[in-house]
């Protein structure tokens, strides 16, 4: 991702911002204070001006109830109303450092140098160690544009565990239980059917040799 992708792409990432806080009415301070940034700096996210680092990405969508994934595609809004932020300075702070670990991690996977990453992104060698050891934030579209030449994900460093990564796997759940055909959504929300799961559950869990024993099982009892 070269200099004048990263542009467009943080000016893209500023109109998708503006739009989702709009939408879900909140103002520039609101949004400021949910992640820990000064409201100038929210201001100049959404005017492209500048750009917000993955962790900061996550405690907005984790305040505005909005699946992260709509700063990448089109995705329905969640109509829940908007819920407390979460300690913002302390959680970015500890996520930064997470990313940067995870970012050198990445990194040395795949034998490359920060020479030669610099030289393929255009950051400089020394910001690059300083992302790495979380000791600056990394705007979304260089961090998209490192991750582009290491040949990774950006979907390998959102939150797993913390407070906004259960959220957003817990969304994520919410989505495949809606994409259920309604009658197998009914199916599961009866609590007499809760054994018929259970037993789904330990059979999936069974290796192929082990599903056969079982069935041959049955077999022989019903004959």
């Amino acid at each position: 991702m070269n200099n004048a992708q990263i542009t467009i792409r943080q000016k893209k990432l500023g109109l998708l911002i503006r739009d989702a806080r709009m939408a879900e009415r909140r103002s520039v301070k609101e949004c400021a204070d949910a992640i820990g940034v000064q409201m100038g700096l929210f201001r100049a996210y959404e005017e492209g001006r500048r750009s917000p680092s993955l962790p900061e990405l996550e405690a907005l969508v984790f305040y505005l109830k909005l699946p992260i994934t709509q700063f990448w595609e089109k995705e329905t809004r969640s109509d829940a109303a908007p819920t407390e932020p979460v300690d913002a300075p302390r959680l970015v702070a500890l996520r930064q450092r997470m990313i940067g670990a995870l970012l050198r991690q990445e990194r040395n996977k795949v034998n490359m140098s920060l020479r030669y990453l610099s030289s393929e992104t255009g950051i400089t060698q020394a910001r690059l160690k300083a992302y790495e050891l979380g000791e600056r934030a990394i705007p979304m579209p260089e961090l998209e544009g490192i991750l582009a030449v290491m040949g990774s994900r950006i979907e390998t460093f959102f939150d797993q565990n913390g407070p906004v990564g259960q959220w957003m796997i817990s969304q994520r759940a919410m989505q495949k239980f809606l994409e259920l055909p309604e009658e197998m959504q009914d199916f599961i929300c009866q609590p007499v059917n809760r054994p018929y799961l259970e037993l789904a559950m330990k059979l999936s869990s069974l290796s192929r040799e082990k599903l056969r024993a079982v069935a041959e099982g049955l077999l022989d009892i019903t004959l």
